[in-house]
């Protein structure tokens, strides 16, 4: 009878300190308004219609998902690779990014600031001191103070989100919350997300709007459907007003209408579940952006092996009808820094004579 008290007073205090954990990260919970002002500026710079705009959007994976990871969240065993990998990836990442110089605007998803799983290092610091382009924008898109999962190895402190480049003065920079979230507790430990709009005044008059997004991806659809729709809402607004509108970033879907057998015949995904943008999401003047002969996503069930991982393309690029699109280009660097690939792309706001530099 004694040692069946005993654990039944262990019981109970495990049980009182899971309910006090669950109060305080309740109670520590990050809940951003549905709209935040970022950045303003009395003395933004102005486009020149005239000239072509060279963009790059990467999920970079925070630095801490390149070739030799799996990921437990995906269906694989790890939660979090060495450190000296970590360092490698994010060396490797700020590599290809400073070598790319004509990039004039950096689309980035997935970026650490001093989070546990990537030893506390502050990836926002390293790539703005090495990247050297006069303005950055950080959207806060995961803040928690301990995810207790999985149990035997929890991630702790997570603090990450999109973090954008540019060589421009926008007049404005905002941060936008998605609709919907995970049921409570759940919904402590995941990501609250959002999209980045930074605003630039062009020579006409008019904005150019660049947006920045990372939609769910463990939701089973039912978060994307809200997320596409709050997002179609904004860009056909702000379209309506004149504006010229580009959204790029990781959809966590494929393109519509995108055949994706060429790269992932017998699938490999395995929590994450592949679906599509519906093609009649947004009218037909509207532009979709994406290189269908490279994927830009790997599955990460295992390592990557370039023989049989499943891959798909997730990151694109999307243009309100007044934008002359380029053709874009995604940069096949065998998934060896982040699960994704970086994509390449250039808009013009009126015709050009000038070829598209990623076109020759």
């Amino acid at each position: 009878m004694k040692a069946l008290r005993y654990f039944l007073y262990g019981l109970l205090i495990l049980i009182l300190l899971f309910g006090l954990f669950l109060l305080f990260s309740t109670l520590a919970d990050y809940k951003p308004k549905e709209h935040i002002t970022l950045y303003e500026s009395t003395q933004p710079d102005t486009l020149d219609l005239a000239n072509r705009l060279n963009l790059l959007t990467w999920n970079i994976g925070y630095a801490g998902l390149g070739k030799e990871m799996d990921f437990f969240y995906d269906g694989g065993k790890k939660v979090r690779t060495t450190q000296k990998n970590t360092r490698r990836y994010l060396k490797g990442i700020g590599t290809f990014l400073a070598s790319n110089d004509s990039i004039q605007m950096i689309l980035l998803q997935e970026v650490d600031a001093r989070s546990k799983r990537t030893y506390h290092i502050n990836e926002v610091d390293f790539l703005a001191k090495l990247l050297k382009i006069p303005f950055h924008f950080f959207a806060i898109n995961y803040k928690a103070f301990f995810v207790p999962v999985p149990p035997l190895e929890p991630m702790g402190k997570v603090k990450s989100g999109l973090l954008s480049f540019t060589k421009f003065n926008p007049v404005k920079v905002e941060r936008w919350d998605f609709p919907g979230s995970y049921p409570w507790p759940k919904s402590l430990f995941m990501l609250d997300r959002c999209f980045m709009v930074e605003h630039f005044i062009v020579s006409n008059g008019k904005e150019l709007l660049v947006i920045n997004t990372h939609n769910s991806a463990f939701d089973g659809g039912v978060l994307k459907k809200h997320e596409m729709e709050y997002l179609k809402n904004y860009v056909t607004s702000e379209y309506s007003k004149g504006n010229y509108v580009l959204t790029g970033g990781d959809w966590n879907q494929n393109p519509p209408g995108f055949d994706g057998s060429a790269f992932n015949k017998n699938s490999g995904y395995k929590n994450f579940v592949l679906t599509s943008i519906p093609e009649g999401y947004l009218p037909e003047d509207w532009s979709w952006a994406f290189d269908p002969s490279q994927p830009t996503n790997r599955s990460l069930v295992k390592a990557y092996n370039p023989e049989s991982t499943a891959t798909t393309i997730l990151d694109m690029f999307l243009t309100s009808p007044n934008i002359i699109p380029g053709i874009p280009k995604t940069i096949n660097l065998g998934f060896e820094n982040s699960d994704h690939q970086p994509v390449l792309f250039s808009i013009s706001l009126q015709k050009q004579i000038r070829p598209d530099i990623f076109n020759k």
